[in-house]
């Protein structure tokens, strides 16, 4: 007998979450955006979601998220959570960090 497998439901699949720290819009917040934009559109198409969180917006999430330094990335999900420091340049340190094949 032939077993059908049938897709994911589309909640089940693996989605990235991310959060973004960023201090206004200075250069560095705004290669740390272009940069993790891009490297989500080429290696994660679809699987992931943003949040870019402005200091100056919102003060409070620096110590909630222990956020000690800018532009700071955070990987929500999947677990572990993990934190990437700077404007996110290094293509191949985050792909390493996030566990992508490049």
């Amino acid at each position: 007998m032939k077993r059908i497998r049938k897709a994911a439901p589309q909640s089940v699949r693996r989605v990235y979450r991310f959060s973004l720290f960023v201090s206004g819009a200075t250069s560095k917040s705004v290669r740390a955006i272009t940069n993790i934009k891009a490297i989500c559109d080429k290696h994660l198409s679809g699987k992931y979601q943003i949040e870019v969180v402005d200091i100056y917006q919102q003060p409070e999430r620096l110590s909630k998220d222990q956020v000690v330094a800018l532009p700071t990335l955070v990987k929500e999900h999947p677990l572990p959570i993990r934190k990437f420091i700077g404007d996110l340049s290094n293509t191949e340190r985050v792909l390493d960090g996030l566990d992508l094949d490049q």
